[in-house]
């Protein structure tokens, strides 16, 4: 990890990141692949797209529900969660 790292949890794990990176790449550096389910099959889901176009790499970031880990920025101190959002329909 670079010389000054950010601290946030996930799912009440403390993670850290490179500073800059997006929380969706934060997640994948520390290995998390999914964090969200599909509402109908309980699929899991993570980066897709990750230019901001789909939502199926929402999560929830206190205290803020359905927020894109690919395009939102992770703070120090972020306490990110699995999304309680089921995302949009179709």
């Amino acid at each position: 990890m670079p010389d000054d790292p950010v601290h946030f949890t996930f799912d009440g794990t403390p993670l850290e990141a490179p500073r800059g990176m997006t929380i969706g790449g934060a997640l994948l550096t520390n290995g998390i692949v999914s964090w969200r389910h599909t509402r109908s099959g309980g699929r899991p889901r993570g980066i897709f797209c990750a230019i901001g176009i789909c939502f199926d790499c929402l999560v929830d970031v206190a205290p803020h529900r359905a927020v894109r880990a690919c395009l939102t920025p992770v703070d120090d101190g972020d306490v990110i969660t699995t999304s309680s959002s089921p995302g949009p329909a179709g």
